[in-house]
């Protein structure tokens, strides 16, 4: 575990710049030990920051002779590293770390809370809890969603972009070591809450449904209970019985209503902490409890083609709305005696989302010139729990980092309902004759559950040498099983044909409810099964309706920190990895099976040529494996993008060669200005494919491989205060301007030549291979990369107590989300779909009351000032698709927490 003050500036840096550094010798004389740094002067700022890493040393004092200036963190590893304090993510206001780091530069999130580092996408960036692997909720990523983690949670999160053999070898854009709240300095109590406003939901028209009588809190009070015959059947492929579809929860789960006042958004959280002292042993309790509710409408215009013109193939206007729910809680046990810490944390985390959606169209597949109704329902709840062991002693040159850590996260998504229905204008009323055709009905049933075991040594030794060499080595193992299932039955009427005449025009909840459905019996004097209607079960057509999947990874590293001269340092060493990835369906041929291992080398040599600058100079080799969805061939939704998503069990895994060099120019505390570039070539990236299986169905996503992938640019960021007590007064003497802005530019091409790659037809019918220039346009960019990011913070803020407004911009230029359909069928690429997600402009407020010994502070946001709405599209010569569109709506929010 490394201590850090929270404005990541070296003690002896603390001196004013320009001046010059007591700690450094007059020439010709002997650099003095480490312990005699001078110490910082009594008002600078002591607050920690707690960054728990694997291998780390938190003696570095006799690292840097040069760098006096130099902020600890920087000090302490010779990677390219970005940290965000409490303090840094305070001042985002953001409420999840997920929108906190994509104000750190170079990194985007995409999609639900996926942070994204340097435009590579999800596969090539890790997630690590107080240095230990991470498990996904999510069946379709590897990597956590990062909005799951409240920042109240979080003590700092380290985002290391070059490569170190101490972290594990699936490492191309970054990895993201987030580190929880330990033992506090003192003991305290906080209470906080807050409620949001939103122009685009709040008091607005959206839909619900009615659901479980604690679906407020995220949890299912037992009325979506699946019942055993569900999974018995859909294993065997066989279909439901009549007198079995009567027993399905049917009203709280299938009518969707009208909502013209959606609630606004409120959360609310809770922490306290003690440290007690037992003898020379001190130790210390933090726990802290969390609950947000909030609302989204989406009024968007969704539309697709199969054309290579852009004809219009559907055009649908659907109101979407989200109710999503995430309880969080922390407890955290801790022991430190001299150099030695021992600590116990446990993280909960349980986010919920209950969807409702209604989409019309008069142009859809088949079209009858009728409109067309697809109402949907959905709930989806996924849980999170990691509890570790981190032990990190030190025993004069020797430190030892042991950490072990279970894990286990599922998501159940029970009862997702879909009806299809026509207008019928003779009648003035919407008709659904479960025909299978325009007018059906399906429900589906999913379950993931995924458990992770992890456990990690590092031993480092300084080695009794002149200059500075530590040798460290390290052992690090991972067990992770998933088990995946997604059954889907569709509703048929038994004897064929539509239903009779007279129940077509019912309410779904009515015409699914057990006595309508025995008047249909009655009417028509009984049906084999007893009753007329029975569920198809159709999760043979989509693929593996059940998987199996798993990763052992054995892995061991050496490697040498030596400065053999002031002011040089070098970091080299090697990492031996191999892992066993596997995933069983039932379907024994669509199975696969990867074992390989890999020798990854990684160096990089820094250059402190100042007292406050330095030159970094990197290279390594990394990997990135298939993730279990990607090799599972079975059909997954995502609810967020509404896309279909299928897997390819023929993936292999992806080489990453990696080149940077940076310069960073620390000439003020607190102060910096950096500048880096960087280069990556990948072997094998996996990306992407899209297709529509059948004339009249849903585009659908799928993977494969192209042969090649380069991507290259460059960053620069800067930070800089400007103090304001020149205006006089005792208002303006604590206070100080802030301007922090950061660009990057990123540019990548993918190689798609006449290689043969292999293409699973975006859906179950079979791996087929064909050269790669069929599925991909060469020169395309990778996915979810855009060429341009900018985060710009203007603000002022106290120096001596909380008090501060914040102007925050982020730009992201546009990026491909989704593959067009492919060459393959020969009638030409379809365009990329591409999202713009355009300028933000945000405003934080924060303001510290003292009140009866403690603290209230008030916080106010004002989110996304611009009105930038949400654009996905495809662009053909005269027009464009919106594949997905709709407006974003301006947020104002209003808090307080009390704290004693």
């Amino acid at each position: 575990m490394l201590l850090f003050t929270s404005n990541l500036v070296a003690p002896a840096a603390f001196a004013q710049a320009g001046a010059p550094d007591p700690a450094t010798p007059p020439a010709g004389q002997e650099t003095p030990p480490a312990s005699q740094d001078v110490p910082a002067p009594a008002d600078a700022p002591q607050e920690e920051v707690e960054v728990s890493t694997p291998g780390a040393d938190e003696d570095v004092g006799e690292i840097v002779v040069v760098g006096r200036n130099i902020p600890n963190v920087i000090r302490t590893t010779p990677q390219v590293v970005s940290v965000l304090t409490p303090e840094d993510i305070a001042r985002t206001g953001e409420g999840d770390i997920a929108g906190a780091l994509q104000r750190v530069t170079g990194l985007s999130v995409v999609g639900n809370g996926f942070v994204f580092v340097r435009g590579l996408g999800d596969r090539y960036s890790s997630a690590l809890l107080n240095g230990s692997p991470l498990p996904s909720p999510e069946p379709l990523r590897r990597t956590v969603p990062l909005d799951i983690f409240p920042t109240s949670v979080v003590g700092s999160a380290l985002v290391q972009k070059t490569y170190s053999v101490n972290y594990p070898a699936e490492f191309g854009g970054g990895v993201i070591n987030l580190t929880t709240r330990a033992i506090p300095k003192e003991g305290f109590i906080s209470l906080g809450g807050n409620v949001t406003f939103d122009t685009r939901t709040t008091s607005e028209y959206g839909y619900a449904y009615e659901g479980g009588d604690r679906d407020w809190l995220g949890y299912d009070d037992g009325t979506r209970d699946v019942p055993a015959f569900i999974k018995e059947v859909g294993l065997n492929g066989s279909q439901i019985p009549a007198d079995q579809v009567a027993q399905l929860t049917n009203t709280p789960t299938t009518i969707m209503q009208g909502n013209y006042h959606i609630p606004a958004n409120f959360s609310g959280e809770l922490s306290l902490g003690e440290r007690f002292n037992v003898g020379s042993v001190q130790l210390g309790l933090i726990a802290s409890a969390g609950l947000s509710n909030t609302w989204r409408t989406r009024d968007a215009i969704q539309q697709d083609t199969n054309d290579p013109t852009g004809i219009l193939r559907s055009d649908y206007r659907a109101i979407i709305t989200d109710n999503r729910i995430v309880a969080n809680g922390l407890l955290g046990l801790g022991a430190e005696f001299g150099d030695q810490t021992i600590r116990w944390t446990n993280v909960y985390i349980h986010d919920t989302v209950k969807q409702a959606r209604g989409a019309t169209a008069t142009l859809y597949p088949n079209t009858s010139g009728f409109e067309r109704f697809n109402q949907s329902t959905s709930w989806f709840e996924r849980e999170l729990f990691e509890s570790q062991i981190v032990g990190e002693f030190k025993i004069s040159d020797l430190s030892l980092d042991v950490r072990g850590a279970y894990a286990k996260t599922r998501r159940d998504s029970p009862y997702e309902r879909t009806f299809v229905s026509r207008f019928d204008p003779s009648v003035g009323g919407w008709v659904n004759a479960l025909n299978a055709s325009n007018e059906q009905a399906q429900i589906a049933f999913s379950e993931l559950d995924e458990e992770l075991w992890s456990g990690q040594a590092d031993l480092s030794y300084k080695m009794p040498t002149d200059f500075f060499f530590r040798l460290s080595a390290g052992y690090f193992y991972s067990d992770q099983q998933r088990s995946s299932s997604r059954f889907t039955f569709a509703y048929r009427y038994g004897p064929g044909g539509g239903l009779p005449l007279a129940y077509r025009y019912l309410r779904p909840d009515l015409l699914l409810s057990p006595e309508v459905l025995a008047k249909i019996d009655d009417q028509l004097g009984g049906c084999p099964d007893g009753l007329c209607i029975v569920l198809d079960n159709v999760s043979g057509g989509q693929g593996a309706s059940v998987y199996d999947a798993g990763l052992t990874v054995h892995a061991g590293y050496l490697q040498a920190e030596i400065e053999p001269v002031n002011g040089v340092r070098a970091t080299f060493g090697v990492r031996y990895e191999t892992a066993d990835e596997s995933v069983v369906t039932n379907d024994p041929a669509s199975g696969t099976s990867l074992n390989n291992d890999y020798w990854l080398p990684a160096a990089t040599v820094t250059w402190n040529f100042a007292d406050n600058m330095q030159l970094r100079v990197h290279g390594s080799k990394t990997i990135a494996r298939p993730q279990f969805r990607e090799l599972a061939p079975q059909f997954y939704q995502d609810f967020d993008s509404d896309r279909l998503f299928f897997g390819n069990p023929a993936l292999v895994d992806s080489q990453l060669y990696n080149a940077e060099a940076r310069y960073e120019w620390f000439f003020g505390r607190n102060e910096r200005l950096t500048a880096a570039g960087f280069y990556k070539k990948i072997k094998n990236p996996i990306e992407q494919v899209s297709a529509f299986p059948t004339l009249d169905s849903r585009i659908t996503t799928g993977f494969s491989y192209v042969p090649e992938a380069q991507l290259y640019g460059g960053e620069i960021e800067l930070q800089k205060y400007f103090p304001l007590d020149v205006l006089g007064g005792d208002f303006w003497s604590t206070r100080r301007l802030l301007l922090i802005a950061n660009y990057t530019y990123t540019h990548s091409e993918i190689t798609a030549d006449d290689t043969l790659v292999p293409d699973i037809n975006a859906g179950p019918g079979g791996i087929v291979l064909r050269p790669a220039n069929l599925l991909y346009r060469d020169g395309a960019p990778l996915t979810g990369q855009s060429d341009h990011l900018v985060n710009f913070q203007f603000g002022i803020e106290d120096t001596e107590k909380t008090s501060a407004i914040t102007l925050l911009v982020n730009y992201a230029s546009e990026r491909v989300t989704a593959r067009g359909a492919s060459n393959a069928s020969g009638v030409g690429f379809l365009p990329d779909v591409y999202e713009k997600p355009g300028i933000r402009l945000d405003v934080v407020a924060r303001q510290a009351i003292e009140v009866f010994g403690g603290e209230i502070e008030l916080k106010f946001e004002a989110r996304n000032l611009t009105g930038t709405r949400f654009e996905e599209f495809q662009e053909f010569e005269t027009k464009k698709v919106y594949v997905n569109r709709y407006n974003v709506g301006r947020t104002f929010s209003m808090g307080a927490t009390v704290k004693f």
